[in-house]
């Protein structure tokens, strides 16, 4: 997946942040309830000390080892091409988020509103509580924040995903779908609902990802993509079928379970959004066939 552009990408709203450590007490991928939290995150609101074993208040210890790595990380944020983001994990979330921010700003004018963008290792703490890289990518709503570990994309690989370009686009498009969802009040309908609205949100989350994927090949300047080609479709398609319930919860997968919607769910309603880019058509609650 190519950017459109050259030299550096703007934007202040996308920081380094995280206690570094490695894989920060990262739970191991291999299925059952370890592999469900990498995926589930916080995507309503959750308090991830709830999940982790911390409190709310818990803090993150930072020495200078943390700090120095943190400055580094964000030296090379600072930096980031539209050229590098092709090739680099770090930067290629910086890029998607500038490309989305230009997509959603021009869908929906004044209504939208930017999030921050945490680009982290290890652990973190957030307007949602204390949260590790062992929870993969979220949305806190409190701070209004997506949270990325960019090593997430090599786990995702290793569940039977795509870490190709645009399947890891459509990871940092799926958060900022929650971001969408939040600001709509989507997300807050959809967690007073139990797991049906999970599922709804979820599935409405990469819907709204593949309105932004229609948006992005049709533009031109920075921000925008070179199009997109059936192979790195094909690689959204993978990474949506290895993070579905069933694949996740394997056989004799009980559907009333579900948080995120079954691997043909998830492929289907991202399709609906790529078809032409009508955010109207990923309205989940308004059907029961999803």
């Amino acid at each position: 997946m190519t950017f459109q552009g050259s030299g550096k990408i703007g934007g202040d709203r996308v920081s380094a942040g995280g206690s570094g450590g490695g894989n920060g007490g990262r739970i191991a991928l291999g299925g059952g309830a370890g592999l469900i939290l990498t995926i589930v995150a916080l995507l309503f609101g959750i308090n991830p000390g709830d999940i982790t074993g911390g409190g709310s208040g818990s803090s993150i210890s930072s020495g200078s080892g943390v700090e120095s790595n943190n400055a580094e990380l964000q030296q090379h944020l600072d930096e980031c091409t539209w050229e590098q983001a092709n090739t680099d994990d770090a930067c290629r979330i910086k890029a998607t988020t500038q490309s989305l921010d230009t997509v959603w700003s021009q869908l929906m004018g004044d209504q939208y509103t930017r999030p921050q963008t945490v680009v982290f290792s290890g652990s973190i703490n957030t307007g949602c509580g204390a949260a590790s890289s062992a929870m993969g990518p979220f949305y806190c709503p409190a701070d209004q924040t997506a949270y990325f570990d960019p090593s997430f994309f090599a786990d995702l690989k290793q569940m039977g995903g795509s870490d190709g370009p645009l399947a890891q686009e459509y990871v940092v498009a799926h958060e900022y779908g929650h971001h969408v969802e939040n600001l709509t009040g989507v997300l807050a309908k959809g967690q007073r609902m139990g797991n049906d609205g999970s599922v709804r949100i979820e599935l409405q989350a990469d819907c709204l990802a593949g309105v932004w994927a229609y948006h992005a090949e049709r533009g031109e300047g920075e921000g925008y993509l070179e199009p997109i080609t059936d192979e790195q479709i094909a690689s959204v398609i993978q990474s949506a079928r290895a993070i579905g319930d069933d694949t996740i919860q394997g056989a004799g997968s009980n559907p009333e379970s579900w948080t995120h919607g079954s691997a043909e769910q998830r492929v289907r309603w991202f399709k609906i959004g790529y078809a032409d880019g009508d955010a109207r058509r990923c309205d989940t609650f308004a059907t029961n066939d999803l």
